[in-house]
């Protein structure tokens, strides 16, 4: 009658397809969201697939191991990189409720009985033995093992995300922080040319002062206008060292370790070419925080799966043998030997209204992550087209700046060829000197700016790093 038993509930399990709880369905973002993007318009970018490693469009190798030191060494990215141990260690946990729980267990002992406690005859000192191995297999009739399993699953997914993001902020942080850095070295050459400029120009100056063609104010205001002008360079020499500084902890380094090679580059990194951003499609299936979300959603639709199996009975099929002996010598023998096989059945009835509290809060957190996702496609939306619109516009006011900067340096070289002539006084050439100063300085922050604009645009694009095995 027990094989009878037995052979019928295996029996359900093998048949049995059912997994309460809702299946997850992955949302589907509105059309508009998959379309090209508005900002793709400019002749700076085109449609075309992004880069999946695009710090190498700058063609720049001292970058390019920056950017690997730091995908092997951030701290930041090694705590993402242990979360995932954590969960997958969950999923194993979760897997291995699909199979049969298994329990030896095994005492020996030496002892002295009360004499009322023995009968007539038999020795109230003795050893005994006592052993046995105990095991049980849930039968999954109702899908509480495997959606345990699914969301299990869905976590790994959602922390291996996670990890992508990290590895997207981290990357993006590094090449801004070698972009402020080398932008600070070229800031600094062109305060330092400014200065030297000016220092010609006040030895113009001041010879003809000595000779009487120049009053000592000029004199004065050209040293004032020099010493203004270094008096900048102090912090844009904190600025690199602080960007420098900052390249050494991403890349898990001291400051002392920093690769001369890096302190030594002042010239700010350009891709020089068109940036493909591909479409809303496309960002959509590389940005980590969309897919997070989406994997998040489904972990907790599983929990409900979950929360719903407990609503009906959970059958457990278990056995056990073992021996309980006196004396060592008995403990094989046929009459100390034990066995039990059977079914358990537990069943949380009538009163449910516990379990259906939990089914009630799931739901609300599948509810939660949904609006988290629709969250997340608005935003990965919202910040590459601001990121198109500012790379766009940086490039324009880089442009203009520029052609400012270079008719400022022709008035400045005609203001002292006058000068020298004695064509003009020495305010005017103190004027067109001070325009240029400002110039030459707007010039180089617009080109630090579309720098910043480029990583910036990149970091909204996202990225994808398949480097996580098959689960």
């Amino acid at each position: 009658m027990m094989t009878k038993t037995i052979a019928a509930l295996l029996a359900a399990t093998a048949l049995s397809a059912c997994a309460v709880g809702p299946d997850h369905v992955a949302p589907t973002p509105p059309p508009s969201a998959e379309a090209p993007f508005v900002g793709v318009q400019s002749a700076e970018v085109t449609a075309g697939a992004p880069v999946a490693q695009w710090w190498h469009l700058y063609n720049d190798t001292v970058l390019d191991g920056l950017v690997t030191d730091a995908l092997r060494a951030n701290t930041d990215l090694r705590i993402a990189l242990a979360r995932i141990e954590r969960a997958r260690a969950s999923l194993r946990g979760s897997r291995s409720d699909a199979l049969p729980g298994t329990t030896i267990d095994a005492t020996g002992t030496y002892g002295r009985a009360s004499e009322s406690q023995v009968l007539p005859g038999y020795d109230r000192e003795g050893r005994r033995v006592d052993g046995g191995l105990s095991v049980g297999y849930e039968l999954d009739l109702f899908g509480r093992v495997k959606r345990g399993i699914e969301a299990s699953r869905a976590d790994l997914g959602a922390a291996q995300e996670d990890a992508d993001a990290v590895r997207v902020t981290v990357v993006a942080d590094t090449v801004r922080a070698y972009v402020d850095a080398t932008s600070a070295g070229e800031q600094i050459d062109v305060a330092e040319r400014t200065v030297d400029l000016l220092a010609r120009s006040e030895r113009i100056t001041n010879a003809r002062f000595e000779r009487g063609l120049n009053q000592k104010l000029d004199v004065i205001r050209t040293i004032q206008l020099r010493e203004a002008q270094a008096a900048a360079i102090p912090a844009l020499e904190a600025r690199r060292d602080a960007a420098l500084f900052r390249i050494a902890v991403l890349t898990g380094r001291t400051p002392q370790d920093l690769p001369d090679a890096v302190i030594a580059r002042t010239t700010t990194p350009d891709v020089g070419q068109p940036i493909p951003v591909g479409d809303g499609a496309t960002l959509l299936s590389r940005r980590p925080d969309v897919k997070a979300a989406e994997r998040r959603l489904a972990a907790d639709t599983a929990r409900i799966g979950v929360a719903t199996a407990d609503l009906y009975p959970r059958i457990t099929l278990g056995g056990s043998v073992g021996t309980t002996a006196v004396g060592a010598t008995e403990v094989f023998g046929g009459g100390p030997l034990r066995w039990l096989l059977g079914p358990m059945i537990s069943w949380a009835f009538p009163n449910q209204e516990a379990i259906r509290a939990r089914i009630g809060g799931a739901r609300a957190d599948a509810k939660a992550d949904l609006a988290t996702f629709d969250g997340a496609v608005l935003r990965a939306l919202e910040e590459t087209e601001t990121a198109l619109s500012a790379y766009r516009n940086a490039l324009l006011r880089k442009e203009r700046l520029s052609a400012s900067r270079d008719a400022a340096n022709r008035a400045a070289n005609v203001g002292l060829a006058r000068q020298s002539r004695g064509e003009i006084d020495a305010l005017a050439v103190l004027d067109a000197q001070r325009t240029l100063a400002q110039a030459e300085a707007d010039s180089a922050a617009a080109t630090r700016d579309v720098a910043f604009a480029q990583v910036d645009l990149f970091r909204a694009l996202g990225g994808t790093w398949q480097d996580a095995p098959a689960t």
